[in-house]
């Protein structure tokens, strides 16, 4: 049987996982980059670096026949068309160096185009405006653009042009670039000429299965995909009462919506591709908490968290004792789009300890999330009635237990915390008709004591969702 190799390329590293049917997923290798800061407010990758993890890890599974791919998303590169070299650092979804840009094209009512033709409001996060700006300020783009011999792209464009000798990307992550429209999976005129990137110099758009060619010598990518849809595959989310979210970098919550694009501008919530094929086109809903995982190392390095398998009393939360940490470090995204909010204490007392501050911080980043759900439930007109969740910060048995009482239902989470990779592999052998999917061994959270709430409307008003004007308390 063929042997499926997943490589996710995240925003803080690259890992790789192998399985062959009737077997067990089993971890090949994982290779951390450098975050690159050169002004505050951006943020960096070297495209040079996360190539090679990603070649290194291809080379620790020989005997691979196919490969899956998993890419951050938003984050961008330009490169030249012939040599493939890139013409500048990678820029990271997480990045706001446009937020001016963006700004202006809101004052001129451009949003209305963006929602109605891509799904997307107007933010920094999605990848056009990180286009334009490397087109305007890397030294001869606009030069080899005139010349033909320009390519901009997400990142996945680069490295499977790198790899394969083809620059393409898969529909679901163009979805996410505010270029593409949502309806037709085509680049769109009008977005391009909103933003002012020459269409010519963009990747040609494939389905979740290809086809993407292969690796030299090596497997054949078999899949292609934004992290955050691999996951969502991974969950075994397939109607639209079921949402996951996984607790990276950030906290991404995704459900789908059906066979058309749910977009409503009210909601706050992005629509998006989640994955197309044989001939389908299957639509999602996505909300970003943009600081998750990356609050609480934050927390670690003020010296506030200390470990990661904390002990709570679960009847003693901090929300219901008034003390809450916003987890706006770089802003809040969905459902508010309020990037001039930063992260903030409240309710501090002369009892308040050190511990008090770190819980905090996680129980904001919980909180965080409830409010990206209960916006798809406001969206989609019904309960969400399974809720899975992975990621690092999962791996914390008090903060899924927390999870659970504050959503008051069961939650579904698995031990390896990695379905990213059990998605890719899934659709791996989907698309390669293998006959099978990885198995996974879903465990359960259990609530046990409710969060009161008065205090979830304590911080819903901290951050202004449910306020007629946005406005945070």
């Amino acid at each position: 049987m063929s042997v499926c190799l997943a490589i996710d390329q995240g925003t803080t590293g690259t890992k790789a996982y192998r399985w062959q049917a009737g077997g067990a997923i089993a971890p090949v290798g994982s290779l951390t980059h450098r975050q690159i800061h050169p002004r505050p407010g951006w943020v960096e990758h070297d495209p040079h670096e996360l190539l090679s993890h990603i070649r290194t890890l291809i080379g620790a599974a020989p005997d691979a026949a196919l490969l899956g791919l998993a890419n951050q998303g938003e984050t961008v590169v330009a490169w030249h068309a012939t040599t493939r070299e890139p013409l500048a650092n990678a820029i990271v979804w997480q990045d706001l160096r446009t937020t001016e840009m963006v700004e202006r094209l809101r004052a001129d009512g451009a949003e209305a185009l963006t929602l109605e033709r891509a799904g997307l409001p107007l933010d920094a996060y999605f990848s056009a405006s990180k286009l334009r700006w490397l087109l305007d300020h890397v030294p001869d783009a606009r030069a080899l653009a005139a010349r033909g011999l320009l390519k901009l792209g997400t990142s996945d464009a680069w490295f499977l042009d790198c790899l394969t000798g083809h620059a393409t990307t898969d529909v679901a992550t163009a979805s996410r670039t505010s270029l593409m429209d949502i309806r037709h999976g085509t680049w769109d005129d009008d977005l391009c000429a909103l933003f002012g990137i020459p269409m010519e110099c963009l990747p040609t758009i494939r389905r979740t299965d290809g086809p993407f060619g292969g690796v030299a010598g090596g497997p054949a990518i078999a899949a292609s995909i934004v992290d955050q849809q691999a996951s969502l595959y991974g969950h075994g989310c397939r109607a639209p009462d079921a949402v996951k979210i996984t607790f990276g970098t950030g906290a991404f919550v995704l459900g789908l919506t059906g066979r058309t694009p749910l977009v409503n501008a009210d909601s706050g919530l992005l629509a998006t591709v989640a994955w197309d094929f044989d001939g389908a086109t299957h639509y999602a809903l996505d909300g970003g908490v943009l600081c998750a995982g990356a609050a609480v190392d934050w927390g670690r390095s003020v010296g506030v968290i200390d470990t990661n398998a904390p002990a709570w009393d679960r009847t003693r939360t901090c929300a219901e004792r008034g003390l809450f940490f916003v987890p706006a470090l770089n802003g809040l995204g969905a459902p508010t789009w309020r990037r001039d909010v930063r992260g903030s204490w409240t309710g501090l007392e002369r009892s308040t300890g050190r511990e008090d501050l770190g819980r905090a911080i996680w129980e904001g980043v919980g909180l965080r999330a409830r409010q990206v759900v209960k916006a798809f439930e406001q969206a989609q007109g019904r309960p969400v009635s399974r809720l899975s969740i992975d990621g690092g910060l999962t791996r914390n048995e008090s903060f899924r237990a927390f999870l659970a009482d504050l959503f008051a239902m069961e939650v579904q989470y698995v031990d390896h915390a990695d379905l990213t990779a059990s998605g890719l592999l899934g659709l791996c052998a989907r698309n390669a008709s293998l006959g099978g999917e990885p198995p996974v061994d879903w465990r359960m959270a259990i609530p046990q004591h409710a969060v009161p709430e008065r205090a979830i409307a304590a911080f819903d008003a901290l951050t202004g969702v449910g306020q007629p004007d946005g406005k945070c308390a």
